[in-house]
């Protein structure tokens, strides 16, 4: 299609009719108030299941290395309504190797969640795209749909690759959507994001000397975030402990035999097995979520001992994956089901309908060839915070893997001033949970919320959310 070609097409969408079914089950969008499409290739009309809505969302490759061949899947949703006013947000997942559309998207902040059947989507009156327009992207490649028809790219991936891909594809993305080109803009994301999102943003703020590549970053906002591995790591291990997760003398063992700010904590024998039994009891519940049931399907079943395996394998970085998280402890199975469907796959733009995709929701190949990681993100949240960028910290209070008080032993070595001191924060009337404001840093918990806060509280997750772009305090007053 050529430039006159497409102009001709815009043209006519400017004056599509309010939104109506054809047949098929395709649905046609309302433009009334909106811009008109920017990359139409793009436009989503025919996801199958999806409930009637009066914004577009576009999904579809952005190529990032032509040489290699690397491209990223994105899904974009426009804002609800006032898309042109609202501000953008790019929302990270992590793992590392964890699907953003599998797990942000479809299971905690988009606007249609697959069902608990596994084999449709329904719709999500808790979306963050009320409040903003939402872009999520898989990343970095070999994760969810993403590829590189390079072989020896998933060789070398890491954070610095991760993020340096992630900023080539806003650059390109922003090509296909040029009003978004100057837009405020955040970044959003939860667990090892804790580490994709700032990286992210510190190369945007860098780059953002040459005014050619200027990005209106505003700020990012990190649910129960990987952020310091050693204060991760005694996080981790003083939260199982006060949640009865593990007796009195496994907690001695650790806090006498393992320093975690050393690179040599693993090889000490006796620290190594007292973590290990840390992992061992909490293989018989959900990590991610104390509280609630763990999955019971078949699927999890088979995949039970691998995963722990995983959970327990030493790396140089000493990072654990996600495996299961959530409200529903078997919605991972849903989202697979409903990715590898061809018809879900040739809406997406992902295939022809016919040669598939094979989609999962977590690599584990990329976490175990993971080739570097950031052992604290620290330095670059002092770096934000003395360029004025606002950061907002949440953590779910139930969630093992990156608990609360992980991220409290975090925050805690910045030496930030206190300006407003910890207290309540509500959401219908209700305490919703506590935050405290520093110089340059909120930061909040959810109350009984685990690792992927929104699937357990998304309507207080979205209050919080128009209150960080608002940037203003979470309501403090019943």
């Amino acid at each position: 299609m050529d430039f006159g070609q497409k102009v001709a097409v815009l043209f006519v969408l400017a004056f599509v009719p309010t939104l109506s079914s054809v047949a098929g089950g395709r649905h046609w969008y309302s433009v009334k108030g909106l811009s008109s499409p920017e990359n139409d290739n793009d436009l989503v009309i025919d996801l199958p299941g999806q409930p009637v809505v009066n914004f577009r969302h576009y999904a579809g490759y952005v190529n990032v290395n032509e040489t290699n061949g690397r491209a990223l899947f994105y899904w974009f949703y426009e804002a609800m309504s006032h898309p042109d006013e609202k501000p953008l947000v790019l929302w990270l997942n992590g793992g590392p190797g964890c699907s953003s559309v599998g797990y942000g998207a479809t299971q905690e902040i988009g606007p249609f969640l697959v069902d608990t059947d596994g084999r449709g989507i329904i719709f999500n009156n808790f979306s963050w795209n009320q409040e903003a327009n939402m872009l999520f992207l898989e990343s970095p490649v070999g994760v969810g749909f993403s590829y590189s028809n390079t072989s020896t790219d998933y060789n070398v991936i890491g954070d610095g690759f991760t993020a340096n891909d992630a900023y080539t594809f806003l650059h390109k993305w922003f090509l296909e959507f040029p009003s978004y080109r100057t837009r405020t803009f955040y970044i959003a994301g939860e667990s090892y994001a804790g580490k994709y999102v700032p990286e992210l943003a510190e190369v945007i703020y860098d780059n953002n000397k040459d005014p050619s590549l200027y990005i209106d970053l505003k700020g990012i906002l990190l649910g129960n975030p990987e952020t310091n591995d050693a204060e991760d790591w005694r996080g981790i291990v003083d939260y199982a402990w006060s949640h009865a997760v593990i007796s009195d003398e496994t907690h001695k063992i650790i806090r006498e035999s393992c320093d975690f700010k050393s690179n040599d904590t693993w090889s000490n024998k006796t620290c190594s097995q007292s973590v290990d039994e840390v992992f061992k009891q909490y293989k018989e519940i959900d990590i991610y979520s104390l509280y609630t049931p763990v999955c019971i399907a078949d699927t999890a079943a088979k995949d039970d001992s691998s995963m722990y395996q995983v959970m327990l394998k030493r790396t140089s970085s000493n990072m654990i994956p996600r495996v299961l998280g959530g409200f529903d402890p078997c919605l991972d199975d849903y989202a697979k089901a409903f990715y590898n469907r061809p018809d879900v796959q040739k809406a997406l733009h992902v295939s022809d309908g016919h040669h598939l995709r094979n989609w999962s929701i977590c690599n584990m190949k990329l976490f175990h060839n993971w080739t570097d990681s950031k052992p604290s993100v620290l330095p670059i949240y002092k770096k934000l915070i003395a360029a004025g960028i606002r950061i907002w910290v949440y953590s779910g209070d139930t969630d093992g893997r990156v608990p609360v008080l992980s991220t409290r032993y975090c925050i805690d070595t910045l030496g930030l001033p206190i300006i407003k001191a910890w207290t309540p924060w509500y959401h219908q009337k209700q305490v919703s949970g506590w935050f405290q404001e520093y110089k340059g840093l909120t930061f909040a918990t959810f109350r009984g919320a685990g690792h992927a806060v929104p699937c357990f509280k998304p309507g207080s997750s979205l209050a919080f959310f128009s209150a960080f772009l608002l940037g203003e305090s979470p309501p403090s007053t019943r």
